[in-house]
Protein backbone atom coordinates (compact mmCIF):
# COMPACT_ATOMS: atom_id res chain seq x y z
CA UNK A 1 0.00 0.00 0.00
CA UNK A 2 1.57 3.72 -1.09
CA UNK A 3 1.83 5.94 1.47
CA UNK A 4 3.65 8.81 -0.41
CA UNK A 5 0.59 10.77 -0.12
CA UNK A 6 0.63 11.48 3.92
CA UNK A 7 2.44 13.83 5.67
CA UNK A 8 5.88 12.22 7.59
CA UNK A 9 3.86 11.90 11.17
CA UNK A 10 1.47 9.69 9.68
CA UNK A 11 3.51 7.12 7.74
CA UNK A 12 5.05 5.64 11.34
CA UNK A 13 1.57 4.44 12.12
CA UNK A 14 0.73 3.47 8.38
CA UNK A 15 1.98 0.07 8.01
CA UNK A 16 1.02 -0.30 11.70
CA UNK A 17 -2.56 -0.31 10.16
CA UNK A 18 -1.99 -1.90 7.08
CA UNK A 19 -0.98 -5.08 8.39
CA UNK A 20 -3.28 -4.80 11.59
CA UNK A 21 -6.19 -5.06 8.52
CA UNK A 22 -4.46 -8.20 7.23
CA UNK A 23 -6.71 -8.96 4.54
CA UNK A 24 -9.15 -6.22 2.84
CA UNK A 25 -12.79 -6.52 3.76
CA UNK A 26 -13.71 -5.64 0.45
CA UNK A 27 -12.84 -7.64 -3.01
CA UNK A 28 -14.00 -4.62 -5.17
CA UNK A 29 -11.47 -1.94 -5.29
CA UNK A 30 -13.06 1.62 -4.95
CA UNK A 31 -14.28 4.13 -7.76
CA UNK A 32 -11.36 6.41 -8.57
CA UNK A 33 -13.71 9.20 -7.84
CA UNK A 34 -14.77 7.95 -4.18
CA UNK A 35 -13.48 10.88 -1.39
CA UNK A 36 -15.59 9.87 1.23
CA UNK A 37 -15.86 6.01 2.84
CA UNK A 38 -18.61 5.72 5.19
CA UNK A 39 -18.39 2.88 7.84
CA UNK A 40 -21.11 1.15 9.07
CA UNK A 41 -20.74 -1.59 11.59
CA UNK A 42 -24.17 -3.81 12.30
CA UNK A 43 -25.13 -6.11 14.46
CA UNK A 44 -28.96 -7.42 14.65
CA UNK A 45 -30.22 -4.36 13.26
CA UNK A 46 -32.90 -5.46 10.66
CA UNK A 47 -35.44 -3.15 11.98
CA UNK A 48 -33.67 -0.05 11.10
CA UNK A 49 -31.31 -1.73 8.12
CA UNK A 50 -33.44 -0.12 5.52
CA UNK A 51 -33.66 3.09 6.88
CA UNK A 52 -30.28 3.51 7.68
CA UNK A 53 -29.32 2.79 4.12
CA UNK A 54 -32.24 4.71 2.63
CA UNK A 55 -30.65 7.82 4.67
CA UNK A 56 -26.72 7.27 3.11
CA UNK A 57 -28.34 6.37 -0.31
CA UNK A 58 -30.02 9.52 -1.23
CA UNK A 59 -27.73 12.07 -0.10
CA UNK A 60 -27.89 15.90 -1.66
CA UNK A 61 -25.49 18.64 -1.32
CA UNK A 62 -25.86 22.09 0.66
CA UNK A 63 -28.07 23.39 -1.85
CA UNK A 64 -30.41 20.44 -2.05
CA UNK A 65 -29.41 18.99 -5.39
CA UNK A 66 -28.40 15.11 -5.13
CA UNK A 67 -24.84 14.05 -4.61
CA UNK A 68 -22.84 12.60 -6.92
CA UNK A 69 -23.14 8.42 -5.96
CA UNK A 70 -19.54 8.19 -7.14
CA UNK A 71 -18.04 10.14 -4.98
CA UNK A 72 -18.86 8.28 -1.39
CA UNK A 73 -18.92 4.57 -0.85
CA UNK A 74 -20.81 2.60 2.21
CA UNK A 75 -19.23 -0.54 4.13
CA UNK A 76 -21.77 -2.56 6.13
CA UNK A 77 -19.80 -4.98 8.39
CA UNK A 78 -22.56 -7.18 9.85
CA UNK A 79 -20.95 -8.71 12.94
CA UNK A 80 -22.85 -12.26 14.67
CA UNK A 81 -25.84 -10.99 13.29
CA UNK A 82 -28.67 -13.36 14.16
CA UNK A 83 -31.43 -11.98 12.41
CA UNK A 84 -32.62 -10.63 9.14
CA UNK A 85 -30.07 -7.64 8.90
CA UNK A 86 -28.13 -8.88 6.13
CA UNK A 87 -30.85 -10.01 4.28
CA UNK A 88 -32.06 -6.80 4.01
CA UNK A 89 -29.42 -4.97 3.02
CA UNK A 90 -28.60 -7.04 0.25
CA UNK A 91 -32.06 -6.99 -0.84
CA UNK A 92 -31.55 -3.09 -0.91
CA UNK A 93 -28.29 -3.23 -2.49
CA UNK A 94 -30.11 -5.47 -5.49
CA UNK A 95 -32.83 -2.97 -5.55
CA UNK A 96 -30.33 0.15 -5.65
CA UNK A 97 -27.47 -0.80 -8.04
CA UNK A 98 -26.40 2.86 -8.14
CA UNK A 99 -25.16 3.11 -4.95
CA UNK A 100 -22.45 2.10 -3.69
CA UNK A 101 -22.61 -0.53 -1.34
CA UNK A 102 -20.64 -3.13 0.18
CA UNK A 103 -21.83 -5.78 2.36
CA UNK A 104 -19.00 -7.65 4.68
CA UNK A 105 -20.51 -10.52 6.71
CA UNK A 106 -18.32 -11.86 9.77
CA UNK A 107 -18.57 -14.06 12.78
CA UNK A 108 -16.28 -13.35 14.93
CA UNK A 109 -14.79 -15.17 18.31
CA UNK A 110 -15.97 -13.99 21.52
CA UNK A 111 -13.03 -11.98 22.37
CA UNK A 112 -13.05 -9.94 18.58
CA UNK A 113 -16.69 -9.48 18.69
CA UNK A 114 -17.05 -6.04 20.32
CA UNK A 115 -17.74 -2.55 18.50
CA UNK A 116 -14.16 -1.29 19.07
CA UNK A 117 -12.88 -4.03 17.57
CA UNK A 118 -14.76 -4.14 14.99
CA UNK A 119 -14.94 -0.28 14.38
CA UNK A 120 -11.90 -0.40 13.84
CA UNK A 121 -11.36 -2.87 11.20
CA UNK A 122 -14.16 -0.86 9.13
CA UNK A 123 -11.98 2.44 9.66
CA UNK A 124 -9.03 0.23 9.00
CA UNK A 125 -10.28 -0.69 5.69
CA UNK A 126 -11.62 3.16 4.65
CA UNK A 127 -8.02 3.57 5.16
CA UNK A 128 -6.88 1.89 3.24
CA UNK A 129 -8.95 2.15 0.27
CA UNK A 130 -8.62 5.53 0.58
CA UNK A 131 -5.32 6.12 0.80
CA UNK A 132 -4.54 3.42 -1.94
CA UNK A 133 -6.58 6.33 -4.14
CA UNK A 134 -3.77 9.20 -2.93
CA UNK A 135 -6.76 10.47 -0.90
CA UNK A 136 -4.74 11.31 2.45
CA UNK A 137 -7.96 14.28 2.87
CA UNK A 138 -10.25 11.29 1.91
CA UNK A 139 -12.75 11.18 4.55
CA UNK A 140 -13.28 8.19 6.88
CA UNK A 141 -16.72 9.08 8.12
CA UNK A 142 -18.86 6.28 10.70
CA UNK A 143 -22.57 5.77 11.82
CA UNK A 144 -23.98 2.95 12.79
CA UNK A 145 -26.53 0.38 11.83
CA UNK A 146 -29.77 1.82 14.03
CA UNK A 147 -28.50 5.41 13.01
CA UNK A 148 -30.34 7.95 10.62
CA UNK A 149 -27.60 10.39 9.13
CA UNK A 150 -29.39 14.12 7.45
CA UNK A 151 -29.98 13.95 4.19
CA UNK A 152 -26.62 16.31 3.53
CA UNK A 153 -24.65 14.71 6.11
CA UNK A 154 -21.82 13.78 3.91
CA UNK A 155 -21.74 17.08 2.05
CA UNK A 156 -21.99 18.80 5.68
CA UNK A 157 -19.07 17.00 6.96
CA UNK A 158 -16.55 17.88 3.76
CA UNK A 159 -17.97 21.33 4.26
CA UNK A 160 -16.37 21.50 7.91
CA UNK A 161 -12.67 19.29 6.18
CA UNK A 162 -12.85 21.86 3.81
CA UNK A 163 -12.36 24.68 6.66
CA UNK A 164 -9.89 23.22 7.98
CA UNK A 165 -10.93 20.54 10.43
CA UNK A 166 -9.36 17.28 10.37
CA UNK A 167 -11.87 15.40 12.60
CA UNK A 168 -15.63 16.36 12.92
CA UNK A 169 -18.69 14.87 14.93
CA UNK A 170 -22.07 15.18 14.30
CA UNK A 171 -24.98 16.03 16.54
CA UNK A 172 -26.85 13.03 17.76
CA UNK A 173 -30.52 13.78 17.67
CA UNK A 174 -33.72 11.76 18.79
CA UNK A 175 -36.97 11.43 17.51
CA UNK A 176 -39.80 12.94 18.98
CA UNK A 177 -41.74 9.03 18.76
CA UNK A 178 -38.66 7.21 20.15
CA UNK A 179 -38.55 9.88 23.55
CA UNK A 180 -42.25 9.40 23.60
CA UNK A 181 -42.13 5.77 24.40
CA UNK A 182 -39.79 6.89 27.44
CA UNK A 183 -41.00 6.67 30.41
CA UNK A 184 -41.36 10.22 31.60
CA UNK A 185 -38.41 10.55 34.61
CA UNK A 186 -35.95 8.96 32.06
CA UNK A 187 -37.57 11.21 29.10
CA UNK A 188 -36.52 14.13 31.55
CA UNK A 189 -33.12 13.05 32.52
CA UNK A 190 -32.25 12.57 28.99
CA UNK A 191 -33.55 16.47 27.87
CA UNK A 192 -31.79 17.69 31.10
CA UNK A 193 -28.63 16.32 30.15
CA UNK A 194 -28.68 17.71 26.83
CA UNK A 195 -29.05 20.98 28.45
CA UNK A 196 -26.26 20.48 30.88
CA UNK A 197 -24.10 19.61 28.00
CA UNK A 198 -24.85 22.67 25.93
CA UNK A 199 -24.19 24.74 28.61
CA UNK A 200 -20.78 23.20 29.57
CA UNK A 201 -19.22 23.88 26.30
CA UNK A 202 -20.49 27.42 26.09
CA UNK A 203 -18.83 27.69 29.91
CA UNK A 204 -16.07 26.55 28.31
CA UNK A 205 -15.99 28.36 25.54
CA UNK A 206 -16.18 31.81 27.78
CA UNK A 207 -13.25 30.37 29.42
CA UNK A 208 -10.99 28.13 28.24
CA UNK A 209 -11.82 28.05 24.60
CA UNK A 210 -10.56 25.92 21.54
CA UNK A 211 -9.51 28.75 19.01
CA UNK A 212 -10.51 26.36 16.18
CA UNK A 213 -13.71 24.59 17.52
CA UNK A 214 -15.89 27.49 18.98
CA UNK A 215 -19.48 28.27 19.32
CA UNK A 216 -21.95 27.18 17.95
CA UNK A 217 -20.73 23.80 18.67
CA UNK A 218 -22.15 20.83 20.14
CA UNK A 219 -20.88 18.56 23.11
CA UNK A 220 -20.91 15.11 21.75
CA UNK A 221 -18.27 12.78 19.82
CA UNK A 222 -19.90 9.54 19.11
CA UNK A 223 -19.19 6.99 16.86
CA UNK A 224 -22.83 7.47 15.07
CA UNK A 225 -21.45 10.54 13.74
CA UNK A 226 -17.65 10.63 13.21
CA UNK A 227 -15.55 11.46 10.65
CA UNK A 228 -11.89 11.68 10.54
CA UNK A 229 -9.42 12.59 7.47
CA UNK A 230 -6.88 9.45 6.57
CA UNK A 231 -4.10 11.11 7.49
CA UNK A 232 -4.80 12.40 10.54
CA UNK A 233 -6.44 9.17 10.98
CA UNK A 234 -2.81 7.53 10.68
CA UNK A 235 -1.24 10.12 12.87
CA UNK A 236 -3.64 9.17 15.59
CA UNK A 237 -2.71 5.83 15.17
CA UNK A 238 -5.84 4.72 14.33
CA UNK A 239 -9.19 3.77 16.16
CA UNK A 240 -8.10 2.62 19.77
CA UNK A 241 -9.62 -1.35 19.83
CA UNK A 242 -11.05 -0.96 23.01
CA UNK A 243 -14.37 -2.65 24.44
CA UNK A 244 -15.83 1.03 25.31
CA UNK A 245 -16.48 3.85 24.63
CA UNK A 246 -14.21 3.41 21.43
CA UNK A 247 -15.75 6.60 20.48
CA UNK A 248 -13.96 8.45 23.40
CA UNK A 249 -11.15 6.83 23.21
CA UNK A 250 -10.67 8.06 19.26
CA UNK A 251 -11.02 11.56 19.81
CA UNK A 252 -8.85 11.49 23.16
CA UNK A 253 -6.39 10.36 20.64
CA UNK A 254 -7.36 12.38 18.16
CA UNK A 255 -6.54 15.99 20.88
CA UNK A 256 -3.79 14.50 21.70
CA UNK A 257 -1.91 14.57 18.68
CA UNK A 258 -3.17 17.59 18.13
CA UNK A 259 -6.05 17.24 15.41
CA UNK A 260 -8.33 20.31 14.57
CA UNK A 261 -11.54 18.60 15.94
CA UNK A 262 -14.57 20.33 15.12
CA UNK A 263 -17.96 19.20 16.92
CA UNK A 264 -20.26 20.73 14.02
CA UNK A 265 -23.82 21.71 14.77
CA UNK A 266 -24.66 21.19 11.10
CA UNK A 267 -23.54 17.31 10.95
CA UNK A 268 -26.85 15.99 12.29
CA UNK A 269 -27.73 11.66 12.72
CA UNK A 270 -30.89 10.79 13.93
CA UNK A 271 -30.17 7.78 16.27
CA UNK A 272 -32.07 4.89 18.27
CA UNK A 273 -33.21 5.50 21.62
CA UNK A 274 -33.53 1.71 22.74
CA UNK A 275 -33.03 0.35 25.90
CA UNK A 276 -31.27 -2.96 24.78
CA UNK A 277 -27.72 -1.62 24.09
CA UNK A 278 -24.90 -3.20 22.27
CA UNK A 279 -22.12 -1.94 24.62
CA UNK A 280 -21.84 -1.34 28.50
CA UNK A 281 -21.43 2.63 28.05
CA UNK A 282 -23.83 4.01 25.18
CA UNK A 283 -27.20 5.21 24.96
CA UNK A 284 -29.20 2.66 25.95
CA UNK A 285 -26.61 1.47 29.11
CA UNK A 286 -27.56 5.51 30.03
CA UNK A 287 -31.06 5.31 29.31
CA UNK A 288 -31.31 2.31 31.61
CA UNK A 289 -29.90 4.23 34.60
CA UNK A 290 -32.02 6.75 34.75
CA UNK A 291 -34.88 4.47 34.27
CA UNK A 292 -33.72 2.85 37.38
CA UNK A 293 -33.17 5.86 39.58
CA UNK A 294 -36.65 5.55 40.07
CA UNK A 295 -37.37 9.35 40.32
CA UNK A 296 -34.40 9.70 42.68
CA UNK A 297 -32.08 13.00 42.27
CA UNK A 298 -29.88 12.38 38.89
CA UNK A 299 -26.52 14.23 40.08
CA UNK A 300 -23.88 15.70 38.09
CA UNK A 301 -20.66 18.13 38.70
CA UNK A 302 -22.15 21.22 40.01
CA UNK A 303 -21.57 24.81 37.76
CA UNK A 304 -19.07 25.98 39.90
CA UNK A 305 -17.02 22.72 39.91
CA UNK A 306 -17.03 22.79 35.98
CA UNK A 307 -15.59 26.84 36.06
CA UNK A 308 -12.95 25.70 38.73
CA UNK A 309 -12.01 22.94 36.36
CA UNK A 310 -11.88 25.44 33.37
CA UNK A 311 -10.43 27.94 35.10
CA UNK A 312 -7.44 26.12 36.07
CA UNK A 313 -7.40 24.50 32.65
CA UNK A 314 -6.75 27.57 31.20
CA UNK A 315 -4.19 28.92 33.66
CA UNK A 316 -2.55 25.83 33.21
CA UNK A 317 -2.75 26.16 29.71
CA UNK A 318 -1.42 30.06 29.45
CA UNK A 319 1.47 28.69 31.59
CA UNK A 320 2.57 25.11 29.22
CA UNK A 321 2.64 27.80 26.46
CA UNK A 322 4.65 30.64 28.85
CA UNK A 323 6.85 28.16 29.39
CA UNK A 324 7.49 26.77 25.50
CA UNK A 325 8.68 29.86 24.71
CA UNK A 326 11.32 29.70 27.21
CA UNK A 327 9.95 30.75 30.94
CA UNK A 328 10.75 28.87 33.81
CA UNK A 329 7.62 28.49 35.97
CA UNK A 330 7.83 30.07 39.58
CA UNK A 331 6.58 27.83 42.84
CA UNK A 332 3.82 29.98 42.86
CA UNK A 333 2.36 29.85 39.50
CA UNK A 334 2.25 26.01 39.70
CA UNK A 335 0.93 25.85 43.83
CA UNK A 336 -2.00 28.51 42.35
CA UNK A 337 -2.65 25.66 39.92
CA UNK A 338 -2.78 22.97 41.95
CA UNK A 339 -4.57 24.27 44.60
CA UNK A 340 -7.06 25.39 42.13
CA UNK A 341 -7.40 21.17 40.77
CA UNK A 342 -6.68 19.84 43.92
CA UNK A 343 -3.64 17.69 43.55
CA UNK A 344 -0.32 17.41 44.51
CA UNK A 345 2.08 20.84 43.69
CA UNK A 346 5.36 18.56 43.85
CA UNK A 347 3.72 15.70 41.36
CA UNK A 348 2.50 18.81 39.16
CA UNK A 349 5.61 20.27 38.67
CA UNK A 350 7.50 16.91 37.61
CA UNK A 351 4.34 16.48 35.27
CA UNK A 352 4.88 19.65 33.48
CA UNK A 353 8.52 18.93 32.53
CA UNK A 354 7.79 15.37 31.69
CA UNK A 355 4.63 15.61 29.67
CA UNK A 356 5.09 15.57 25.40
CA UNK A 357 1.53 18.08 24.78
CA UNK A 358 -0.61 19.70 27.11
CA UNK A 359 -3.40 17.39 26.30
CA UNK A 360 -1.63 14.15 27.80
CA UNK A 361 -0.94 16.54 30.68
CA UNK A 362 -4.42 17.34 31.79
CA UNK A 363 -5.18 13.32 31.09
CA UNK A 364 -2.72 12.72 33.63
CA UNK A 365 -4.28 15.42 36.24
CA UNK A 366 -7.80 14.07 35.42
CA UNK A 367 -6.16 10.59 36.00
CA UNK A 368 -4.57 11.91 39.20
CA UNK A 369 -7.77 13.52 40.49
CA UNK A 370 -9.52 10.10 40.52
CA UNK A 371 -6.53 8.68 42.58
CA UNK A 372 -6.20 10.90 45.01
CA UNK A 373 -10.04 11.81 45.45
CA UNK A 374 -9.80 15.16 47.01
CA UNK A 375 -11.12 16.88 43.63
CA UNK A 376 -14.58 14.65 44.31
CA UNK A 377 -13.93 16.01 48.50
CA UNK A 378 -14.49 19.41 47.35
CA UNK A 379 -16.84 19.01 44.97
CA UNK A 380 -20.26 17.14 45.56
CA UNK A 381 -22.30 16.05 42.87
CA UNK A 382 -25.26 18.29 42.97
CA UNK A 383 -28.92 17.24 41.31
CA UNK A 384 -28.94 18.14 37.60
CA UNK A 385 -31.49 20.78 38.08
CA UNK A 386 -29.71 22.90 40.68
CA UNK A 387 -26.43 22.55 38.02
CA UNK A 388 -28.51 23.43 35.26
CA UNK A 389 -30.03 26.85 37.16
CA UNK A 390 -26.35 27.91 38.14
CA UNK A 391 -25.06 27.29 34.45
CA UNK A 392 -28.06 29.30 33.39
CA UNK A 393 -27.25 32.01 35.31
CA UNK A 394 -23.16 32.29 34.84
CA UNK A 395 -23.70 31.61 31.35
CA UNK A 396 -25.96 34.41 30.64
CA UNK A 397 -23.35 37.01 32.62
CA UNK A 398 -20.38 35.51 30.95
CA UNK A 399 -22.75 36.39 27.65
CA UNK A 400 -23.30 39.78 28.98
CA UNK A 401 -19.79 40.70 29.91
CA UNK A 402 -18.14 39.46 26.24
CA UNK A 403 -21.22 41.61 24.55
CA UNK A 404 -19.87 44.62 26.38
CA UNK A 405 -16.19 43.69 25.92
CA UNK A 406 -17.07 43.71 22.33
CA UNK A 407 -18.73 47.07 22.25
CA UNK A 408 -15.92 48.07 24.32
CA UNK A 409 -13.69 47.13 21.80
CA UNK A 410 -16.02 48.54 18.89
CA UNK A 411 -15.72 52.04 19.80
CA UNK A 412 -12.22 52.32 20.42
CA UNK A 413 -11.44 51.02 17.01
CA UNK A 414 -14.14 53.68 15.79
CA UNK A 415 -12.77 56.79 18.16
CA UNK A 416 -9.06 55.35 16.77
CA UNK A 417 -10.35 55.55 13.66
CA UNK A 418 -11.72 59.17 13.65
CA UNK A 419 -8.67 60.22 15.49
CA UNK A 420 -6.52 58.79 12.80
CA UNK A 421 -8.20 60.43 9.92
CA UNK A 422 -8.42 63.45 11.63
CA UNK A 423 -4.53 63.51 12.31
CA UNK A 424 -4.30 63.24 8.42
CA UNK A 425 -6.40 65.84 7.60
CA UNK A 426 -4.29 68.17 9.56
CA UNK A 427 -1.13 67.43 7.78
Amino acid sequence: MESDCLPAVAKGFHCEIIERLATPLVGTPPLNSCKTCVIVPVRNEAETMESTLEALNYQVDLQGYPLDSTSYEVIVLANNCTDDSVAIARQYAAHHPEFTLHIVEKDFLPSQAYIGYVRQLLMDEAYARLIGLGQNRGIIASTDGDTRVSSNWVAAIRQEIHQGADAVSGRLLTDRNDRNSLDLYTRICYLRAVGYGYLGVELEAHIDPDPFDQLPRHHQHGGASLAVTAEMYAIAGGMPAVRTPEDVAFYQALVRVGAQFRHSPSVKVFTSMRQQGRTHNGMANQLNQWSQLGYQPYLVESAAALETRLQGRGNLRRLWNHMLKGYQPQEQDISSIASLLHIDSQWLTRSLVQSDSFTELFELIEQRQDQEGKWQKAWKLVDIRQAIADLRLRVSRLRAKTQLDMKTQLVAKTQLGIETQLAHSLK
